[in-house]
């Protein structure tokens, strides 16, 4: 029995709110369980200077939590004066996905910037993000194609992302703190709409694992992220 008391192939309940951050170019507000991540689409007409005059645009993310995320305080990184390295390891893994699924030729030299916030975490933060993060870029290009700054979205396709792990004894989907914390294997998986893999992110807590049973935890994402994918449709349909 799980400790959520959920079957080993269910997801947490998922909520994907739409234009959330009222100023944003394109938002969402992602609750998976008690996780809850804020993503803020901002647009800028230029790019880094590596790709000045490339004709290719940029997509990056910025991640952070707020200081009461989590069941202790943690102090701001803006106050220690830098980030951590956990903290730098997301957000490259956030904007790696998203480029993943962007035609950056038909994207033009303009940069845009995906915000994730996290207001409560409960596992699987980073997976949130992404998975949230994608709706909030939709929208943003979507609202490009409103201005005609785009005749057409450069979007080739969705990604979402998901935590798997072995725990109690079997492969589990979706991971929330409780499990996580005690998991003799965690996994996160991110995929897109059309069955690529983009990352796996893979470690045996304790003992190593097999191929079986890395199988199973790609049949689980799988499965998850088939879901996650009509989520984020229903909300961009909703918005």
């Amino acid at each position: 029995m799980r400790p959520s008391g959920r079957a080993a192939d269910a997801l947490r309940e998922v909520s994907l709110l739409p234009g959330f951050a009222r100023h944003a170019e394109g938002s969402c507000l992602i609750r998976m369980g008690a996780t809850e991540v804020l993503c803020a689409a901002s647009v800028e007409g230029r790019v880094p200077g590596f790709l000045r005059n490339s004709g290719q645009g940029w997509v990056t993310a910025e991640y952070g939590m707020l200081p009461r995320a989590t069941h202790t305080r943690g102090e701001r990184e803006a106050a220690r004066g830098r980030q951590s390295g956990r903290t730098q390891e997301i957000q490259r893994l956030i904007g790696r996905s998203l480029r993943a699924v962007v035609n950056r030729a038909a994207l033009g030299e303009m940069t845009i910037t995906l915000d994730c916030d996290v207001l409560n975490a409960d596992g699987g933060t980073r997976c949130a993000a992404i998975t949230g993060g994608y709706v909030a870029l939709a929208l943003a290009l979507r609202h490009l194609q409103r201005m005609n700054v785009l005749k057409a979205s450069p979007l080739t396709g969705q990604v979402a992302a998901i935590s798997c792990g072995l725990a109690g004894g079997g492969a589990v989907l979706d991971l929330d703190y409780a499990e996580d914390s005690a998991a003799e294997a965690d996994a996160n998986f991110v995929l897109t709409d059309a069955g690529g893999l983009i990352e796996v992110q893979a470690t045996a807590e304790r003992a190593p694992f097999t191929e079986a049973q890395f199988a199973e935890l790609m049949a689980l994402a799988r499965t998850g992220t088939q879901r996650l994918f009509a989520a984020q449709r229903a909300a961009l349909e909703a918005a």
